[in-house]
């Protein structure tokens, strides 16, 4: 099975204090090196991913993100990115959400979830959740859910107040408030570097798949059950 190498990380923690093009072009040799290591690596998250989810991407290397930073519009103007990431796609229109991983010197998190959704979208869940609330909860409540992201387990921006149209006294408040829906499990250093990782990622991907499912059918179906 595929691992990430401790010549990987090192590369990272490296590049971290060194971020500048000289020292990037110097050790372009390794960074070839450590790409094709994450490469590996992600082609076996992919492969296991797929033997319980359809995903749309075509190889470890096309679900990577590149290194190199986009800085027009940031005042950080550091040319690298000093960690890995990576997204794979759930394939079909009716299956929403992605997988996500991101690979740091310090360590890992993996996970998913709904970052910005469109106006259409949020009123669809919403709508969804004040259909089905006890099911949501029994998906974010569950006991495997818990055991990989904790008692929170869903992050992100709230409004203040129950938005606009909705009962303000409804049992489904904290959860109308939402504007995001994340979810992420952080690993160690050391979980990171172990053989068993990758299954570690995916068993973590796995527990999504449930939260995954409940948001496809709600942002593809109205209020009566009818496809959109």
């Amino acid at each position: 099975m595929a691992t990430i190498s401790k010549e990987n990380i090192q590369f990272l923690k490296e590049l971290k204090n060194n971020n500048n093009r000289g020292w990037f072009t110097e050790n372009k040799p390794r960074y070839v090196e450590q790409h094709e290591n994450t490469i590996s690596f992600t082609d076996e998250v992919l492969a296991l991913l797929n033997k319980h989810d359809d995903i749309s991407n075509v190889s470890g290397k096309k679900s990577l993100m590149r290194i190199y930073r986009d800085v027009r519009f940031s005042k950080d103007k550091s040319p690298y990115k000093s960690h890995w990431s990576g997204f794979f796609k759930r394939s079909t229109a009716e299956l929403r959400g992605g997988y996500y991983f991101h690979i740091d010197p310090d360590g890992c998190f993996v996970g998913g979830g709904f970052w910005k959704p469109e106006s259409k979208d949020m009123k669809l869940i919403r709508d969804a959740i004040l259909s089905d609330e006890k099911g949501f909860r029994d998906i974010i409540g569950a006991k495997k859910f818990k055991q990989h992201f904790g008692p929170l387990g869903l992050h992100g921006d709230s409004l203040k107040n129950v938005p606009r149209g909705y009962d303000k006294e409804s049992s489904a408040g904290d959860l109308l408030k939402l504007k995001q829906f994340l979810i992420r499990k952080d690993f160690t250093k050391d979980e990171m570097l172990g053989d068993d990782f990758a299954e570690k990622i995916n068993e973590t991907y796995k527990a999504l798949r449930p939260f995954f499912d409940w948001m496809s059918y709600a942002l593809t179906h109205d209020g009566n059950g009818e496809p959109i």
